[in-house]
């Protein structure tokens, strides 16, 4: 458990090297310009990246035997820190591409459903989102304000989600919306899932947010008028959805922690270099006690976050193949996304700080991890959610 196969080290290599290659040149220029660049997307589709988790037969890696899908999340999370590691925004392309955009419909479709939409999502060749957070229902994702009403063979959506990772690019397909489409026996909403294809009539993806960081990251809001999708768009069973995004959100918070460990490693290797080179008062910073336990520290926090991280999707694989249990992987994710997440944003500023003013300054990367990182809290449940989580496995009152 402390250490991942050959396979998935030489794996490792080789999305290095595409990051190293493919990105980092080119990287500082795409946040300037806040350009997502679809042909890398479709590299990564080539090189199998989204597709390490879906069966052959939708053109994925991953085999089954006895029935069982043996999916390979840990290479996942291999490929999603690699790609981090060079760029965040990059590395959420991915972790969203495939975490919220083929896993819903790959664990919770049907059949038609998975043959219509996944081999293009696998081959890169297409993009898609998930709607789940709103204006008014972001941690209380249990407060979706959207609705689906049922007319005849048709589902009727109507409202509005934020924050909609690869929702408006030119290759995203379709996006799963969360939406209430009625109330149970206990008076309770119910939630559902459907899929809403791109380009729809009713549904309007907004202009692009202006934001702090992930600047290369294709991201909006959405709205929906009266906007008409077949009954057979429902993912799973009506008022299922609310059990669906649980399951998103879990494996998602895993994904995010890799993706904030290629950060924290970063961080490490830049300061590491900065101070080995930067030299003060006629030494090396580094040779200073107040620099060198800072890239200590630093030093833990990529280690602490790569065990934590590879442990939850460890628990991932080993879940999927009914080995453990689905609690241990929700405890495992949170206490992973918690720290890594917080790890990270303390990691690029320890990494500022080292390279002093020329920290604060755009030409050299930490700037742009620096605004890079602060998300990381945030998205896929907030620092506050994941201590709720962990705090409801402790058994203490809730």
């Amino acid at each position: 458990m402390f250490e991942l196969s050959k396979d998935h080290e030489d794996f490792r290599a080789a999305v290095r090297d595409f990051a190293e290659k493919e990105v980092d040149p080119h990287v500082a220029q795409w946040d300037k310009d806040h350009h997502l660049p679809l042909d890398v997307v479709a590299k990564m589709g080539e090189m199998g990246f989204f597709g390490l988790v879906v069966p052959e037969a939708w053109g994925g890696s991953a085999e089954t035997v006895d029935g069982v899908v043996q999916s390979d999340f840990t290479a996942l999370c291999v490929a999603i820190e690699e790609l981090g590691r060079i760029d965040q925004s990059i590395g959420i392309t991915l972790s969203a591409g495939v975490g919220l955009g083929i896993n819903p419909i790959l664990i919770f479709g049907s059949d038609e459903q998975r043959d219509a939409w996944l081999p293009d999502l696998v081959a890169g060749r297409r993009l898609a989102g998930f709607g789940l957070t709103e204006p008014d229902a972001g941690s209380d994702a249990g407060g979706t304000r959207t609705s689906a009403k049922r007319e005849g063979d048709e589902w009727v959506i109507n409202g509005a989600k934020s924050f909609i990772t690869n929702s408006g690019t030119d290759i995203t397909s379709v996006v799963t919306v969360t939406a209430r489409t009625g109330t149970s026996d206990s008076g309770r909403p119910l939630i559902s899932a459907i899929l809403v294809p791109s380009g729809t009539p009713g549904f309007t993806v907004e202009e692009p947010y202006d934001k702090l960081g992930w600047n290369i990251s294709d991201t909006h809001g959405l709205s929906f008028a009266d906007c008409r999708v077949p009954a057979s768009n429902l993912l799973g069973g009506e008022g299922e959805g609310f059990r669906q995004f649980l399951k998103t959100l879990d494996d998602g918070r895993i994904a995010i922690s890799a993706l904030a460990t290629g950060l924290t490693q970063r961080m490490l290797e830049l300061a590491t270099d900065y101070a080995s080179t930067r030299t003060a008062f006629g030494r090396p910073i580094g040779a200073n006690q107040g620099i060198s336990f800072q890239v200590s520290d630093l030093a833990v926090m990529a280690e602490t976050s790569r065990l934590l991280t590879y442990k939850a999707a460890w628990l991932k694989d080993q879940a999927d193949r009914g080995q453990r249990s689905s609690a241990e992987v929700a405890r495992a994710a949170s206490v992973a996304k918690l720290y890594t997440s917080e790890a990270a944003v303390s990691a690029t500023r320890i990494a500022t700080q080292v390279f002093g003013g020329n920290g604060f300054m755009e030409e050299y990367p930490v700037a742009r991890f620096y605004r890079d990182a602060k998300i990381l809290e945030i998205g896929e449940g907030t620092s506050e959610v994941q201590r709720m989580v962990i705090a409801r496995h402790l058994g203490l009152p809730a």
